[in-house]
């Protein structure tokens, strides 16, 4: 296991959709095990493959610093319920930068487990969130698209404060609104 360089914001590599995965050897294990540690070292609550420039489905959540982490492998949300809720949410790839996201309250995720075996989840509250968040990402929709531009160009001017980035949106897609 080894702790990898995550990408920041903004770089254009958040906004690829990652590349489902077809190989379930100890190339994908070593992947998941890269992806724990360098999530704990982040620190974070959830991390993806595209987070440290790997275009695979691959995301790790681990919302208990005590347990191991789950790892999803090419997940799919198929079911959201018509509640919603709101909680602060923030990404590895934009340290220090949090605000809350209005998202589905329970979620069902199909994915494969890192054998390869599939699997169906259904979840609420914080697991909820985090499956959304990072199935976004796999998706190439980094976090703050999920806020209104106000809000987003709020956040990306404290984050450039901090020096902890540049950012401008005609600068990521040429159209000054999101690509998707």
């Amino acid at each position: 296991m080894a702790v990898q360089p995550i990408l920041r914001f903004p770089d254009p590599r958040l906004r690829l959709a990652a590349a489902p995965v077809t190989d379930f050897g100890d190339g994908l294990r070593a992947l998941a095990d890269d992806l724990l540690e360098t999530m704990r070292a982040a620190p974070g609550i959830g991390i993806t493959a595209p987070h440290i420039g790997v275009l695979q489905r691959v995301t790790v959540i681990a919302l208990d610093d005590t347990a191991g982490g789950r790892t999803y492998v090419n997940p799919a949300i198929v079911w959201t319920s018509a509640e919603t809720a709101r909680h602060a949410e923030g990404s590895v790839s934009m340290p220090g930068i949090t605000e809350d996201v209005e998202r589905p309250a329970r979620v069902r995720v199909h994915y494969q487990d890192i054998g390869g075996a599939a699997r169906t989840e259904e979840a609420d509250g914080l697991l909820a969130v985090c499956l959304q968040h990072e199935i976004d990402q796999l998706d190439g929709i980094f976090w703050i698209y999920r806020l209104s531009r106000l809000k987003r160009d709020r956040l990306t001017k404290r984050y450039a404060k901090r020096g902890l980035g540049t950012w401008s949106e005609s600068r990521l897609n040429g159209s000054g609104s999101p690509s998707s």
